[in-house]
Protein backbone atom coordinates (compact mmCIF):
# COMPACT_ATOMS: atom_id res chain seq x y z
CA UNK A 1 0.00 0.00 0.00
CA UNK A 2 1.37 3.50 -0.93
CA UNK A 3 2.61 5.88 1.74
CA UNK A 4 0.62 9.13 0.40
CA UNK A 5 1.18 12.36 2.27
CA UNK A 6 -1.29 15.13 3.51
CA UNK A 7 -0.81 19.05 3.15
CA UNK A 8 -2.81 21.35 4.72
CA UNK A 9 -2.38 24.17 2.21
CA UNK A 10 -2.79 27.98 3.92
CA UNK A 11 -5.29 29.90 2.14
CA UNK A 12 -5.82 33.67 2.52
CA UNK A 13 -8.18 35.87 0.97
CA UNK A 14 -9.17 33.34 -1.57
CA UNK A 15 -5.71 32.57 -2.71
CA UNK A 16 -2.66 30.14 -1.99
CA UNK A 17 -0.11 31.39 0.52
CA UNK A 18 3.31 30.96 -0.42
CA UNK A 19 4.44 28.88 2.52
CA UNK A 20 1.55 26.59 0.84
CA UNK A 21 3.61 25.80 -2.22
CA UNK A 22 6.88 25.12 -0.04
CA UNK A 23 5.41 22.92 2.08
CA UNK A 24 3.47 20.90 -1.09
CA UNK A 25 7.27 20.86 -2.65
CA UNK A 26 8.52 19.40 0.44
CA UNK A 27 5.57 16.55 0.50
CA UNK A 28 6.36 15.49 -2.79
CA UNK A 29 9.99 14.71 -1.77
CA UNK A 30 8.68 12.93 1.01
CA UNK A 31 5.96 11.10 -0.71
CA UNK A 32 8.71 10.25 -4.06
CA UNK A 33 10.71 8.49 -1.22
CA UNK A 34 7.69 6.57 0.19
CA UNK A 35 6.06 5.74 -3.53
CA UNK A 36 3.18 7.91 -2.24
CA UNK A 37 1.10 10.32 -3.57
CA UNK A 38 0.87 14.50 -2.44
CA UNK A 39 -2.93 15.12 -1.63
CA UNK A 40 -3.49 18.91 -0.47
CA UNK A 41 -6.23 19.93 1.01
CA UNK A 42 -7.61 23.68 1.40
CA UNK A 43 -10.14 25.35 3.13
CA UNK A 44 -11.83 28.32 1.94
CA UNK A 45 -15.11 30.05 1.11
CA UNK A 46 -16.85 29.51 -1.96
CA UNK A 47 -14.68 29.45 -4.67
CA UNK A 48 -11.73 28.21 -2.87
CA UNK A 49 -11.19 25.63 -5.66
CA UNK A 50 -10.17 27.82 -8.23
CA UNK A 51 -6.29 27.51 -6.45
CA UNK A 52 -6.02 23.70 -7.62
CA UNK A 53 -3.98 24.61 -10.64
CA UNK A 54 -1.32 26.36 -8.48
CA UNK A 55 -1.13 23.11 -6.09
CA UNK A 56 -1.25 20.73 -8.44
CA UNK A 57 2.02 22.97 -10.51
CA UNK A 58 4.16 22.33 -7.38
CA UNK A 59 3.36 18.29 -6.93
CA UNK A 60 -0.25 18.03 -5.64
CA UNK A 61 -1.74 14.53 -6.82
CA UNK A 62 -5.23 15.72 -5.58
CA UNK A 63 -6.54 18.61 -4.46
CA UNK A 64 -9.13 18.22 -1.31
CA UNK A 65 -11.21 21.20 -1.31
CA UNK A 66 -13.39 21.86 1.36
CA UNK A 67 -15.91 24.88 1.05
CA UNK A 68 -17.52 26.45 3.50
CA UNK A 69 -18.93 30.33 4.11
CA UNK A 70 -17.48 29.89 8.07
CA UNK A 71 -13.91 29.26 5.87
CA UNK A 72 -13.42 32.78 4.68
CA UNK A 73 -11.46 33.13 7.70
CA UNK A 74 -9.33 30.59 9.84
CA UNK A 75 -11.71 28.39 11.71
CA UNK A 76 -9.27 26.46 13.92
CA UNK A 77 -12.10 24.06 15.64
CA UNK A 78 -13.65 22.78 12.32
CA UNK A 79 -10.01 22.93 10.45
CA UNK A 80 -8.87 20.66 13.11
CA UNK A 81 -11.61 17.74 13.43
CA UNK A 82 -12.07 17.72 9.20
CA UNK A 83 -8.04 17.34 8.85
CA UNK A 84 -8.03 14.75 12.25
CA UNK A 85 -11.20 12.84 9.87
CA UNK A 86 -9.13 13.61 6.78
CA UNK A 87 -5.96 11.25 8.24
CA UNK A 88 -7.83 8.86 9.78
CA UNK A 89 -9.88 8.08 6.98
CA UNK A 90 -7.69 8.41 4.52
CA UNK A 91 -4.77 6.28 6.30
CA UNK A 92 -2.09 8.98 5.72
CA UNK A 93 1.39 8.23 6.33
CA UNK A 94 2.46 12.00 7.29
CA UNK A 95 0.40 14.97 7.80
CA UNK A 96 2.37 18.17 6.72
CA UNK A 97 1.61 21.29 7.78
CA UNK A 98 3.62 25.06 7.73
CA UNK A 99 5.14 26.64 10.53
CA UNK A 100 2.96 29.62 10.30
CA UNK A 101 1.17 31.40 13.01
CA UNK A 102 -2.18 28.81 11.49
CA UNK A 103 0.53 26.04 11.46
CA UNK A 104 1.76 26.17 14.60
CA UNK A 105 -2.23 26.54 15.74
CA UNK A 106 -3.40 23.81 13.84
CA UNK A 107 -0.65 20.95 14.11
CA UNK A 108 -1.14 20.74 17.75
CA UNK A 109 -4.62 20.63 17.90
CA UNK A 110 -4.79 17.58 15.23
CA UNK A 111 -1.55 15.79 17.71
CA UNK A 112 -3.91 16.17 20.22
CA UNK A 113 -6.89 14.41 18.27
CA UNK A 114 -4.87 11.63 17.26
CA UNK A 115 -2.62 10.96 20.29
CA UNK A 116 0.71 11.65 17.84
CA UNK A 117 3.43 14.25 18.37
CA UNK A 118 4.14 16.75 16.06
CA UNK A 119 7.80 17.27 15.00
CA UNK A 120 7.55 21.42 14.48
CA UNK A 121 9.78 24.04 12.48
CA UNK A 122 11.21 21.53 10.02
CA UNK A 123 13.65 23.03 7.32
CA UNK A 124 13.69 19.36 5.50
CA UNK A 125 11.41 16.15 5.56
CA UNK A 126 12.38 13.06 3.88
CA UNK A 127 12.19 9.19 3.48
CA UNK A 128 14.73 7.28 4.44
CA UNK A 129 14.46 3.13 5.07
CA UNK A 130 10.33 3.88 5.49
CA UNK A 131 11.03 6.30 8.15
CA UNK A 132 10.14 9.99 7.96
CA UNK A 133 13.20 11.97 9.18
CA UNK A 134 13.10 15.55 9.89
CA UNK A 135 15.84 17.92 10.36
CA UNK A 136 15.11 20.93 12.73
CA UNK A 137 17.94 23.70 13.72
CA UNK A 138 18.53 24.44 17.35
CA UNK A 139 20.40 27.01 19.06
CA UNK A 140 19.96 29.46 17.18
CA UNK A 141 21.08 27.24 14.38
CA UNK A 142 23.96 26.51 15.68
CA UNK A 143 23.04 22.45 15.40
CA UNK A 144 20.90 20.58 13.22
CA UNK A 145 18.85 18.19 15.35
CA UNK A 146 17.87 14.70 13.03
CA UNK A 147 14.53 12.88 14.57
CA UNK A 148 13.44 10.12 13.20
CA UNK A 149 9.38 9.95 13.36
CA UNK A 150 8.16 6.44 14.76
CA UNK A 151 4.64 7.52 15.02
CA UNK A 152 1.68 6.89 12.50
CA UNK A 153 0.86 9.68 11.09
CA UNK A 154 4.01 11.86 11.53
CA UNK A 155 2.97 15.43 11.91
CA UNK A 156 5.60 17.98 10.80
CA UNK A 157 5.53 21.65 10.62
CA UNK A 158 7.98 23.11 7.75
CA UNK A 159 9.59 26.48 8.60
CA UNK A 160 8.62 29.11 5.77
CA UNK A 161 10.98 29.69 3.73
CA UNK A 162 13.04 26.53 4.64
CA UNK A 163 11.93 25.19 1.13
CA UNK A 164 11.95 26.60 -2.37
CA UNK A 165 8.89 26.36 -4.62
CA UNK A 166 9.25 23.34 -6.76
CA UNK A 167 7.52 22.75 -10.33
CA UNK A 168 6.65 18.91 -10.23
CA UNK A 169 3.60 19.29 -11.90
CA UNK A 170 1.45 16.04 -11.16
CA UNK A 171 -2.63 15.64 -12.31
CA UNK A 172 -3.87 17.78 -9.12
CA UNK A 173 -7.49 15.68 -8.93
CA UNK A 174 -9.75 18.02 -7.59
CA UNK A 175 -12.00 16.19 -4.94
CA UNK A 176 -14.79 17.91 -2.53
CA UNK A 177 -14.74 17.33 1.59
CA UNK A 178 -17.21 18.08 3.69
CA UNK A 179 -16.59 19.80 6.77
CA UNK A 180 -16.42 17.18 9.53
CA UNK A 181 -18.10 19.83 12.25
CA UNK A 182 -20.49 22.83 11.38
CA UNK A 183 -17.80 25.90 11.05
CA UNK A 184 -20.83 28.14 12.85
CA UNK A 185 -21.05 25.82 15.48
CA UNK A 186 -17.42 26.33 17.18
CA UNK A 187 -17.11 27.84 20.37
CA UNK A 188 -14.84 30.61 18.77
CA UNK A 189 -16.41 33.23 16.63
CA UNK A 190 -14.22 35.32 14.54
CA UNK A 191 -16.65 39.09 14.34
CA UNK A 192 -13.59 40.77 12.48
CA UNK A 193 -10.51 40.79 11.24
CA UNK A 194 -7.87 44.04 10.93
CA UNK A 195 -5.42 44.13 8.40
CA UNK A 196 -2.58 46.44 7.86
CA UNK A 197 -2.06 48.17 4.73
CA UNK A 198 -2.91 46.34 1.63
CA UNK A 199 0.11 48.47 0.02
CA UNK A 200 2.94 46.91 2.46
CA UNK A 201 4.31 43.59 1.02
CA UNK A 202 4.16 40.57 3.07
CA UNK A 203 7.50 39.41 4.33
CA UNK A 204 7.32 36.17 3.47
CA UNK A 205 5.18 36.75 0.36
CA UNK A 206 7.91 39.58 -1.49
CA UNK A 207 9.94 38.43 -4.15
CA UNK A 208 12.67 41.05 -3.29
CA UNK A 209 13.51 42.30 0.46
CA UNK A 210 15.44 45.12 1.28
CA UNK A 211 16.48 45.00 5.61
CA UNK A 212 18.56 47.35 6.85
CA UNK A 213 20.80 47.45 10.49
CA UNK A 214 22.57 49.08 12.82
CA UNK A 215 25.03 50.48 9.99
CA UNK A 216 22.48 53.29 9.19
CA UNK A 217 22.96 55.16 12.36
CA UNK A 218 19.78 56.01 13.00
CA UNK A 219 15.91 55.99 12.16
CA UNK A 220 15.69 58.75 10.03
CA UNK A 221 18.32 56.94 7.36
CA UNK A 222 16.30 53.77 7.01
CA UNK A 223 14.71 56.44 4.09
CA UNK A 224 17.72 54.75 2.26
CA UNK A 225 15.93 51.18 2.08
CA UNK A 226 12.48 52.60 1.61
CA UNK A 227 13.69 54.69 -1.39
CA UNK A 228 15.59 50.87 -3.18
CA UNK A 229 12.39 49.43 -2.05
CA UNK A 230 10.16 51.45 -3.92
CA UNK A 231 12.90 51.70 -6.91
CA UNK A 232 11.93 47.79 -7.33
CA UNK A 233 8.14 48.01 -6.76
CA UNK A 234 7.86 44.20 -5.11
CA UNK A 235 9.61 44.92 -2.43
CA UNK A 236 8.77 44.60 1.09
CA UNK A 237 11.25 46.40 4.15
CA UNK A 238 12.86 44.05 6.75
CA UNK A 239 15.13 44.98 9.64
CA UNK A 240 17.27 43.07 12.38
CA UNK A 241 16.69 42.48 15.55
CA UNK A 242 18.63 45.37 16.83
CA UNK A 243 16.78 47.92 14.83
CA UNK A 244 13.30 46.93 16.14
CA UNK A 245 14.86 46.58 19.39
CA UNK A 246 15.63 50.33 19.31
CA UNK A 247 12.07 51.30 18.41
CA UNK A 248 13.14 52.24 14.10
CA UNK A 249 10.56 49.77 12.53
CA UNK A 250 8.04 48.03 13.97
CA UNK A 251 9.06 43.91 15.06
CA UNK A 252 6.51 42.85 12.51
CA UNK A 253 9.76 43.75 10.08
CA UNK A 254 12.31 41.84 12.34
CA UNK A 255 13.86 38.89 10.28
CA UNK A 256 15.85 35.88 12.22
CA UNK A 257 15.47 33.26 14.39
CA UNK A 258 13.40 35.46 16.56
CA UNK A 259 11.38 37.05 13.99
CA UNK A 260 10.30 36.33 10.45
CA UNK A 261 11.66 33.51 8.38
CA UNK A 262 12.10 34.72 4.79
CA UNK A 263 13.20 33.38 0.97
CA UNK A 264 12.77 36.14 -1.60
CA UNK A 265 14.70 35.73 -5.02
CA UNK A 266 16.84 38.59 -3.64
CA UNK A 267 17.70 39.72 -0.27
CA UNK A 268 19.47 43.26 -0.10
CA UNK A 269 21.32 43.32 3.47
CA UNK A 270 22.29 46.94 4.33
CA UNK A 271 24.06 47.71 6.69
CA UNK A 272 23.73 44.29 8.37
CA UNK A 273 26.66 42.87 10.13
CA UNK A 274 25.22 39.34 9.66
CA UNK A 275 25.00 37.85 13.51
CA UNK A 276 23.83 34.26 12.97
CA UNK A 277 20.11 35.45 14.79
CA UNK A 278 19.72 37.04 11.68
CA UNK A 279 21.47 34.87 9.04
CA UNK A 280 18.98 32.18 10.46
CA UNK A 281 16.13 34.06 9.18
CA UNK A 282 17.26 35.31 5.51
CA UNK A 283 20.18 32.52 4.39
CA UNK A 284 17.41 30.50 1.95
CA UNK A 285 17.09 33.49 -0.18
CA UNK A 286 18.12 32.52 -3.75
CA UNK A 287 20.13 35.79 -3.77
CA UNK A 288 21.76 37.97 -1.20
CA UNK A 289 23.27 41.18 -2.01
CA UNK A 290 25.21 42.56 1.10
CA UNK A 291 26.63 46.15 1.69
CA UNK A 292 28.77 46.69 4.40
CA UNK A 293 31.83 49.17 5.41
CA UNK A 294 33.48 46.14 7.06
CA UNK A 295 35.05 43.85 4.93
CA UNK A 296 34.90 40.97 7.82
CA UNK A 297 31.21 41.43 8.48
CA UNK A 298 30.05 37.93 8.74
CA UNK A 299 27.45 38.46 6.63
CA UNK A 300 29.85 38.38 3.31
CA UNK A 301 30.06 34.48 3.91
CA UNK A 302 26.58 34.05 3.22
CA UNK A 303 26.28 36.25 0.39
CA UNK A 304 26.37 36.22 -3.16
CA UNK A 305 27.50 39.48 -3.58
CA UNK A 306 29.45 41.91 -1.63
CA UNK A 307 29.95 45.63 -1.27
CA UNK A 308 32.50 47.33 0.82
CA UNK A 309 31.75 50.79 0.98
CA UNK A 310 29.75 53.01 2.66
CA UNK A 311 26.47 52.61 2.62
CA UNK A 312 25.52 56.65 2.52
CA UNK A 313 27.46 56.98 -1.02
CA UNK A 314 26.35 53.31 -2.39
CA UNK A 315 22.48 53.44 -1.59
CA UNK A 316 21.44 56.11 -3.98
CA UNK A 317 23.91 55.38 -6.42
CA UNK A 318 22.40 51.67 -6.09
CA UNK A 319 18.73 53.33 -6.01
CA UNK A 320 19.11 55.07 -9.10
CA UNK A 321 20.18 52.24 -11.30
CA UNK A 322 17.78 50.41 -10.32
CA UNK A 323 15.07 52.91 -11.08
CA UNK A 324 16.91 53.77 -14.62
CA UNK A 325 17.08 49.85 -15.32
CA UNK A 326 13.18 49.67 -14.72
CA UNK A 327 12.41 52.64 -16.43
CA UNK A 328 13.97 50.24 -19.71
CA UNK A 329 11.64 47.58 -19.09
Amino acid sequence: MADNILVVAEARGGDVRKVALEVITAARVLADGMGGDVHAMVFGAAGIGSVAPKLAAVGADVVLVVEHAGFETYNAEAVAATVAAQITSGGYRAALFGASAMGQDLAPRIGAKLRVGVAADAVSVIAEAGNVVVRHPMNTNKVIATMVLSSTPALVSVRPGAVSVGSTAKAGTVQSVAPAMDPSAGRVKVTGVSLGSSAKLDLAEAPVIVSGGRGLKAAEHFSLVEDLAAAFGNAAVGATRAVTDDGWRPHSDQIGQTGRQVSPNLYVAVGISGAIQHIAGMRNSKTIVAINKDKDAPIFKVADYGIVGDVFEIMPVLTAAVKAAKAQQ
